[in-house]
């Protein structure tokens, strides 16, 4: 049982980083396609940013691969693969859920990291990426990866998903993550300023938060930002 815990977590770890090193390498590779000159001078910042995230995806492999082990070997997450488990309109309830509960957590957590001491000690390691690239949406110290890490897959224990929704939280998160710090926006105005891109995070209202650091400190959506007074708009070098 042992043995085969290890190798689920050790290849969960290979499998984040591959694609941590896919999605944020093509998201590069189109940043000096389409904006050549944005990175300039940022090789240095660019390698940390890269070696801080494959610490964090040895991080975040760690819980994924023990939520995978216990799915498939043990049967104890509520994963579900049979779409006639559940009514169809349960399928997009459950991806906004644990999208929902994942920013919840975000947001909360990242504001407790803007905290003088733990900025000093963790969330300095993000910030330090001025301005950030396509590299830096894992660029987190370990501190900060700890926080994170968790979230998803115990949601698995707890909110039944279907695997194909899982699939598309994790595509989401990574999509996001990446394009909202990329230092450009890839969204179309329209998008960014229609009534739903008023509620979303694109990269034009997180690098509000990289320019100011006390505001928009939210993942996917700007619901507690604005519950709370932290919404600041967007940025105006990129709206």
């Amino acid at each position: 049982m042992i043995g085969g815990i290890i190798y689920t977590v050790l290849a969960m770890t290979v499998i984040v980083a591959l694609r941590y090193l896919a999605s944020s390498g093509f998201f590069a590779w189109l940043t000096r396609k389409l904006r050549p000159g944005l990175y300039a001078g940022l090789d240095q910042q660019i390698r940390d940013e890269i070696r801080w995230s494959l610490i964090s995806a040895a991080i975040y492999g760690a819980p994924a691969g023990l939520a995978l082990w216990a799915w498939r070997d043990r049967g104890w997450t509520v994963i579900y693969t049979d779409p006639a488990a559940y009514p169809l309109w349960y399928l997009p309830l459950s991806l906004l859920a644990y999208l929902f509960i994942h920013d919840t957590w975000f947001y909360w957590t990242h504001r407790w990291m803007h905290r003088p001491r733990w900025f000093r000690l963790a969330h300095g390691v993000h910030h330090a990426s001025r301005p950030p690239t396509a590299w830096t949406a894992m660029s987190f110290h370990p501190i900060e990866a700890l926080t994170g890490a968790f979230v998803i897959p115990a949601l698995t224990f707890l909110i039944p998903i279907h695997i194909g929704m899982l699939g598309m939280v994790l595509a989401i998160m990574t999509l996001m993550g990446v394009t909202n710090h990329m230092g450009w926006e890839m969204f179309p105005r329209w998008l960014v300023h229609s009534r739903l891109g008023n509620w979303l995070i694109t990269a034009s209202h997180h690098e509000k938060h990289h320019e100011d650091y006390q505001c928009n400190y939210g993942l996917y959506f700007r619901v507690w930002d604005r519950l709370c007074g932290t919404d600041r708009g967007l940025s105006v070098r990129l709206a």
